[in-house]
């Protein structure tokens, strides 16, 4: 291949680029006028260059990336038809949820567990039904979101208490395959900073490491939220796989990092609702371009309509439109050498490290959500983010700007898109998980 077209034009140093933006800013300041540092503390310049790349290799799974539909377990022959309706219009994965044990034989009948990979989110926690599910399906493509740590943290109580709580998972462990989930969700969804998410996430699986042993790591995996931040959502999760390989290493393992991931609710709104596939698009291909393993898409009326075949159909083809027609099947790897992306992925996993390292410094992620520092810090995030929104410099179309005044919902909602109020007595502050528009939204819908 001839090199005529290269050897026609001079290479172009990083000092000249900026030498000539500021000719073109004509005396205004670069570093005021270009330059903006982020929540995380990381400084984002108006162009990169090959000289910016890291090379660190991210550790990303094997091409391709599985669509899942979420399925809440309620009358176990009306979830099986949906999930086999699912899998024969484009997913290849189920997420079933359930709030109590359920007839699994009943709810499995005619789905192919070997080759079908099936999550379990329960709101209860039995050793005696995990496993007896586990040995039913006898698949390594089934995944238990098992998580005691997350539900405290989310919750404010165990399920039951510390010593049987982990008497259970202890159970679950001894003999079931990926038992172990790290619901990182909730941090992103109760408005953590990004490189507080990766450090949370981290320190979260670090306690169920010192716990169990190195041997566990296989049998733990990862639930993350995705943000609207494209480009920084898209390098959250590189970050992650690179801080997993990096603890491991501490342990003298190594096993690749299995990431479940699905968009935000902190930024869906009830007006102007259809807002939400915009949204659902960007973070699902964040996720895709992020190197996620699995990729569930959230209907663009979730947050206050009951489950219904449109919204979910549309989301499911969301992901469809993204997988095939936007030609991103095997798309985990495209980011690497981008040097924008490769420069945030190492300073988000640089600025996550100290705080991890902050963390077991102070005696680990559970002895720091027992004394309220992780909620405290979290909640320093989110009220920052919160005033931005209700001061307009953080925009979500058609909620706090452009408002469609003809856009009534009160006789639309539901269920209550609002965050519950708990009078139960919890052990520890809860980390209250709420989205950015609820206020605003409670006060449009009063003046209705």
């Amino acid at each position: 291949m001839s090199n005529y077209l290269f050897d026609e034009f001079n290479g172009v140093s990083p000092a000249e680029w900026k030498q000539q933006i500021q000719v073109d800013l004509k005396g205004a300041d670069y570093n005021e006028t270009l330059l903006w540092k982020t929540e995380e503390g990381i400084t984002v310049k108006p162009f990169y260059t090959k000289e910016d790349r890291t090379n660190t290799k991210v550790n990303t799974p094997q091409k391709g990336f599985a669509i899942c539909q979420s399925i809440f377990i309620d009358d176990e022959k009306k979830a099986n038809a949906f999930a086999i309706d699912s899998l024969q219009r484009g997913a290849s994965s189920i997420h079933f949820l359930a709030k109590k044990e359920f007839d699994y034989k009943t709810l499995l009948k005619g789905i192919d567990t070997e080759n079908t990979t099936i999550y379990f989110s329960f709101d209860f926690l039995s050793s005696e039904f995990t496993k007896g599910l586990a040995s039913f399906i006898n698949s390594d493509k089934c995944y238990f979101n098992t998580d005691i740590i997350g539900h405290l943290a989310s919750s404010g109580n165990w399920y039951s208490n510390l010593k049987n709580d982990h008497t259970q998972l202890e159970e679950i462990v001894k003999t079931t395959k990926n038992a172990i989930c790290i619901n990182a969700s909730i941090y992103q969804n109760a408005g953590a900073t990004i490189t507080q998410q990766l450090a949370y996430a981290l320190a979260h699986a670090n306690e169920y490491l010192n716990h169990f042993g190195s041997t566990v790591a296989s049998n733990i995996h990862f639930n993350f939220s995705v943000g609207s931040n494209y480009f920084f959502e898209i390098a959250k999760l590189r970050a992650f796989r690179i801080l997993w390989d990096s603890l491991l290493k501490e342990y003298n393992t190594d096993t690749t990092a299995h990431i479940f991931a699905e968009p935000s609710k902190r930024n869906k709104t009830i007006y102007d609702y259809n807002v939400n596939m915009l949204r659902t698009t960007s973070e699902c291909m964040s996720a895709i371009l992020g190197g996620a393993n699995t990729v569930s898409n959230s209907s663009y009326d979730k947050i206050f309509h009951q489950p219904n075949e449109f919204g979910e159909r549309i989301s499911r083809n969301q992901l469809l439109i993204l997988q095939q027609e936007s030609e991103l099947a095997e798309a985990q790897n495209i980011a690497d050498g981008a040097y924008y992306i490769e420069t945030i992925t190492q300073q988000l996993a640089q600025k996550a490290l100290e705080i991890f390292k902050q963390i077991e410094q102070g005696g680990g992620f559970l002895k720091q959500l027992k004394e309220g520092v992780i909620q405290r810090k979290i909640k320093e995030s989110a009220d920052k983010e919160q005033q931005l929104f209700d001061s307009g410099e953080l925009v979500l179309l058609g909620t706090n700007k452009i408002q469609n005044e003809n856009d009534k919902m009160k006789n639309d909602l539901e269920v209550s898109p609002f965050l519950k109020i708990r009078n139960e007595k919890t052990l520890i502050q809860p980390i209250i998980q709420k989205r950015l528009s609820e206020k605003l939204e409670q006060e449009r819908l009063q003046d209705e």
